[in-house]
């Protein structure tokens, strides 16, 4: 339990009498999770490679109808990270304000992760990372074209410790994964899709259409199409023996707690007993995987709301995280929740909401028992065929149908906008209409086709479509049919040309198709791999002529043997990032 750092270490002789001790160097010292007596034990010793030593990572985007991953390079064993590791804690609000305290907290794994967490965001603190979700990332780099962690603490370090320009997320998360990591504290990343952002802390989440379908930015609440946090292992002397084990941090400043941006550590048993009265942020992240969801219709001029539906079962879905010695996709959702619909599930949102002291208060905007009850009279929604890639057309199949034994005239109102991962609206990409009369029981399918040329400017780098219809039906009441869509990059392909072997050069290709009929232009592939070549490699490409397809060959000199990991980024003018990655046995 002794504080983690760089200590001095000096001998002094009992004959030297009175003389100055002499100084034998420095040391540092880290959390021990292989140690049973320290508070980040963790009994598994694949578990401890994995969440420790291991320097690659596989982060899950996209979302619940299409999820995909892409690797990351934690790097924490890599040049001056661990120097860096140790600044952020000198950095800190707290190490300023009172450095004897903080330095005699360091010993104590949830302090350090809640400091860290601040840490990571460039808010209240001149931290690591500076977010930005405007769409528009002028002055620095888009974040979906980071691929690894190393480069931007040593950006952070050579500018003068000013922030680096722009995180989202999955970048807030991976990096604090390597802080984490560094100082020897069991880290994963942890992705939560249809992640609830309650913004007031009622436990729901608004969400606001116009009369023609358009997805209103109102309110502060929001639900993501995914969310990236982090969970580190350790025990919870301050909670009891039961609230040890996996704390969810999150170092992503969506909300404030304790006056700053800063977010856990939360115990995720806490969070699945509906425990949300426990330090730390329990009921923020609660809702990020509990919340209730409610779309309204809302009217600008006259500022009435009508409620379309609710659903208690939107947020929160299939939680993800990398497996332990395989790049698989786990689901831990069951860790967060008991199952959706489930008595249990809802005796433990009650709970929530009692000790949130929201059973007892009136809340006037909170719809009617009435207006919850009331039961549409068509069902609807946006069927897609195969999978959607960035330059194609996109087919989708709006499919309605009457619920009801007599005819129903359905008027409905549909847009398509690209928006980014946190179904923020960005641009409007395509809007039409259909009138339509059911009979009674019967089921119709309109086929919908926006194309390539319609979408291609408005895209960012998320590559994600929202489609809404919004179905005014006559004598009925609305509803509401939506779908985020995410579209596929086209892919790399990476061949290693021979057998990898320690200090032998060997020659890689990678081969990109260009997918659409036009030219590509500004072309760039950035490579990266810990032990299989120094830093970061960056080739300017030629322009790639429409549908034609470019090979580039590069050679690696591996420094270690082992499974190794290559990160490719390819970008142009019409992709953003095209991620992929490739196991080299080494």
């Amino acid at each position: 339990d002794a504080a983690i750092g760089r200590y001095r270490l000096s001998v002094q002789s009992p004959a030297s009498g009175s003389s100055s001790p002499a100084s034998l160097g420095t040391f540092v010292l880290l959390f021990n999770p292989w140690s049973s007596g320290d508070d980040v034990f963790m009994p598994g010793k694949a578990e401890c490679e994995e969440y420790v030593l291991e320097e690659f990572g596989i982060i899950f985007a996209g979302n619940k109808n299409r999820i995909n991953g892409f690797g990351w390079n934690f790097g924490q064993f890599q040049e001056d990270i661990l120097n860096i590791c140790l600044s952020m804690l000198d950095r800190s609000l707290n190490h300023r304000q009172d450095p004897a305290t903080d330095a005699s907290h360091r010993g104590d794994p949830k302090y350090l992760g809640r400091v860290l967490s601040a840490m990571v965001n460039a808010n209240d603190d001149q931290g690591v990372l500076l977010g930005n979700w405007s769409g528009k990332y002028e002055g620095g780099k888009d974040p979906s074209s980071w691929t690894g962690s190393v480069e931007i603490l040593q950006g952070w370090k050579k500018s003068g410790f000013r922030p680096v320009r722009y995180g989202q997320c999955w970048v807030f998360a991976a990096v604090l994964t390597t802080v984490l990591r560094c100082l020897g504290i069991p880290t994963r990343m942890v992705t939560n899709f249809s992640s609830a952002h309650d913004a007031d802390g009622n436990l729901r989440v608004d969400e606001f259409y116009d009369a023609e379908g358009n997805h209103l930015e109102r309110g502060a609440d929001s639900v993501w199409n995914f969310h990236v946090w982090n969970e580190s292992w350790f025990s919870r002397s301050d909670l009891g023996p039961s609230y040890s084990g996996w704390q969810v941090l999150d170092a992503t400043p969506q909300e404030e707690s304790g006056g700053i941006y800063q977010c856990g550590p939360a115990s995720r048993i806490a969070v699945k007993e509906g425990e949300v009265d426990l330090d730390y942020d329990c009921p923020f992240v609660f809702a990020e995987v509990n919340a209730d969801c409610m779309y309204w219709n809302y009217e600008p001029t006259t500022g009435k709301k009508t409620l379309i539906f609710s659903r208690a079962t939107e947020i929160g879905q299939l939680i993800s995280t990398k497996a332990v010695g395989r790049d698989d996709r786990v689901d831990v959702t069951k860790d967060y929740k008991y199952e959706e619909g489930s008595t249990k599930e809802r005796d433990i949102f009650k709970k929530a909401r009692k000790k949130l002291g929201l059973e007892d208060k009136f809340d006037p905007t909170a719809p009617t028992p009435e207006e919850v009850e009331r039961k549409p009279d068509i069902s609807g929604k946006f069927k897609v065929p195969g999978p959607l890639q960035v330059g194609q057309d996109l087919s989708l199949i709006l499919v309605l149908a009457n619920l009801q034994s007599e005819p129903k005239t359905v008027d409905a109102k549909m847009t398509a906008w690209s928006t980014l991962y946190t179904r923020k609206p960005v641009a409007e990409i395509w809007k039409d209409s259909i009138a339509v009369t059911l009979s009674p029981k019967e089921e119709k399918q309109f086929p919908i086709k926006i194309p390539y040329s319609d979408y291609q400017k408005q895209l960012t780098a998320d590559n994600m479509i929202q489609v809404t219809a919004l179905c005014h039906v006559k004598g009925g009441i609305q509803v509401l049919v939506q779908r985020d869509i995410t579209l596929d990059s086209p892919a790399i392909d990476i061949q290693v040309l021979g057998e990898a072997k320690v200090n032998k050069e060997v020659d890689v290709e990678v081969t990109f198709a260009n997918p659409i009929a036009v030219e590509v232009m500004d072309c760039v592939l950035q490579v990266q791999g810990n032990d299989l070549l120094r830093g970061i490699l960056e080739i300017d490409l030629p322009p790639l002529k429409g549908s034609e397809k470019s090979s580039t060959k590069f050679k690696l000199t591996p420094s270690e043997t082992g499974p190794k990991h290559l990160l490719v980024n390819f970008s142009c003018d019409k992709f953003a990032s095209i991620k992929a990655f490739k196991m080299v046995n080494v």
